[in-house]
C-alpha cells in the first residue's frame, strides 16, 4: 500500500467517528436545551444566569469528554442531566430563590464525588434497580410530557411516518415556536455568554427536595445507564474516577448556575456503537468530536437562553416534552 492509499484509508476511517460524534452532540443539544433552560428558569434563574449555567455545563462537558476519552481511548461521552433538568421544571423555585437551588446543585455534586471516592457507596448507588429508577423518572416526566402539542406528534407524524414521529414533531414544533416568538433585542445582541457567579444559600428544604432527587436521578438515569451503554459495546472504564471528576466539575458548574454533568446515555450509543465506525478502538474519536461540538454550541448559550425565555412557555414545554418522549417510554 503506497502513501497516498494509506492517507486516503486513514481519512475514510475518521469520517464515520467524526460524523457520529457531531451528530450525537447536535441531537443531544437541540433536543435537551429547551428542557435545561426551562428547568433553570423554573428554579429561579434569570436569562443571564441560565445562559451562564448552560455555557458552564457545555464547557465542562467538552473538557471532561475530551480528557477522559483521550486518556482511556474509550468513547466516554459526557452530557448534562436532562432528567435532572426535567426535575427542576416540576419542583419550581424554592423559597430561597436561585441561590438555594445552587446550594442543592452543590449538594448533589458532592454526593456524586462521594460515590466516586467511597466504593461501597458507589456500588450501592449502582445497584439501584433500573425499574425503580425508571419509575421515579417517569413520575418526573409524565406531567411535562403531557403538553398539548404532543397531539401534533400523535395526529400528524405517527399516521404517516411512525419511525420518524418524534424528530418530525420536534422540528414542526420548533418552527411554530420560531414563528410565534418575537426575538428580543437582547437575544439579537447577545454575543458570548458571560459567566455569572451565583453564591449558594443553604436551604435544607431545597437540598432535600431538589439536591437529593437530582443526585438519584443523575446517577440512576444517566451514569448507570451510560455505563450500561459502554459495557454493552465492550468498554469497561474505571467507574470511580468518572464519578469523582464529573462530581467535581458539577461543583464548578453549580457555582456558575448550571446543574450536574454526567455520563451521556442516549447520545453515548451513537459514539460507542457501530455508528461510530467498525473499529471499536477508534470510536473514542467520536466522543472527542461530540465534546468539541458541544463547546462550540455553548458559545451560543446567551442567544439560546434569551430566545427560549421570550418564547411562549406552552410551546417551549411542548418542545421539551417531545424531546423527552423516548425517555418516558423507557
Amino acid at each position: 500500500m503506497d502513501d497516498g492509499t494509506r492517507i486516503e484509508a486513514a481519512g475514510n476511517s475518521l469520517v464515520q467517528p467524526l460524523s457520529a460524534g457531531i451528530l450525537a452532540s447536535l441531537v443531544g443539544f437541540a433536543s435537551s436545551v429547551p428542557v435545561l433552560v426551562a428547568g433553570l428558569t423554573a428554579a429561579g434563574a434569570s436569562p443571564a444566569e441560565a445562559a451562564s449555567g448552560l455555557f458552564a455545563i457545555c464547557l465542562a462537558v467538552a473538557v471532561l469528554g475530551i480528557g477522559l476519552s483521550v486518556r482511556s481511548r474509550m468513547p466516554v461521552t459526557i452530557a448534562w442531566s436532562t432528567p435532572g433538568a426535567a426535575l427542576l421544571v416540576s419542583t419550581g423555585t424554592p423559597t430561597g430563590g436561585y441561590p438555594a437551588t445552587v446550594a442543592a446543585f452543590l449538594a448533589a455534586a458532592a454526593l456524586i464525588v462521594v460515590a466516586g471516592l467511597w466504593k461501597p457507596f458507589g456500588r450501592a448507588v449502582a445497584a439501584i434497580p433500573m425499574s425503580l429508577a425508571n419509575a421515579m423518572l417517569a413520575g418526573i416526566l409524565l406531567e411535562l410530557c403531557l403538553a398539548p402539542l404532543k397531539a401534533v406528534e400523535a395526529m400528524v407524524a405517527r399516521r404517516f411516518l411512525r419511525r420518524f414521529a418524534v424528530p418530525i414533531s420536534v422540528v414542526v414544533t420548533a418552527i411554530i415556536v420560531v414563528s410565534a416568538t418575537t426575538i428580543p433585542p437582547a437575544a439579537l445582541a447577545a454575543s458570548l455568554p458571560k459567566p455569572i457567579l451565583v453564591l449558594p444559600a443553604f436551604d435544607l428544604n431545597a437540598i432535600i427536595g431538589i439536591g437529593l432527587p437530582l443526585f438519584l436521578v443523575t446517577m440512576a438515569s444517566q451514569n448507570v445507564t451510560g455505563l450500561a451503554v459502554l459495557n454493552a459495546n465492550g468498554y469497561r472504564p474505571a467507574v470511580g474516577p468518572i464519578f469523582t471528576l464529573t462530581g467535581l466539575a458539577s461543583i464548578v458548574t453549580g457555582l456558575f448556575g448550571g446543574h450536574t454533568v454526567n455520563l451521556a446515555a442516549i447520545t453515548a450509543a451513537l459514539c460507542a456503537g457501530p455508528e461510530a465506525g467498525a473499529d471499536p478502538a477508534r470510536r473514542w474519536i467520536a466522543s472527542v468530536a461530540c465534546s468539541v461540538t458541544y463547546l462550540l454550541l455553548g458559545f451560543g448559550a446567551a442567544f439560546a437562553a434569551a430566545f427560549i425565555a421570550a418564547s411562549p412557555p406552552l410551546l417551549i414545554q411542548a418542545v421539551a416534552a417531545l424531546g423527552l418522549l423516548r425517555s418516558l417510554a423507557s
